[in-house]
């Protein structure tokens, strides 16, 4: 896995949420949406189902279908629309080659 997509530069003073990103502890702030808390902690959001190539989300305002995750429970949720939640458990496809 390679760095973070994203580095944060402000609101930094914003309370932590605390979640899980492939079963690994994460954390971001609240008020993210799961892109930013993921794309602050990993360098994609999933893998492309049909070429495997890493997706980082595309529109960023939920009026495409490139950002959709999985919570560890199995519901699709969309990544840039959705915001992140203390204890939320969330499935990527990072790292699946």
């Amino acid at each position: 896995m390679n760095g973070p997509q994203f580095r944060r530069l402000a609101e930094t003073a914003r309370p932590p949420v605390r979640f899980l990103l492939d079963g690994r502890p994460a954390t971001a702030l609240q008020g993210d949406t799961v892109l930013t808390a993921v794309l602050t902690c990993q360098s994609s959001l999933r893998r492309n189902e049909f070429s495997g190539q890493p997706r980082a989300g595309f529109c960023l305002m939920g009026a495409c279908q490139d950002c959709w995750v999985r919570t560890a429970e199995g519901a699709a949720l969309r990544a840039c629309s959705t915001f992140v939640a203390e204890g939320m458990s969330l499935v990527t496809q990072e790292g699946v080659v």
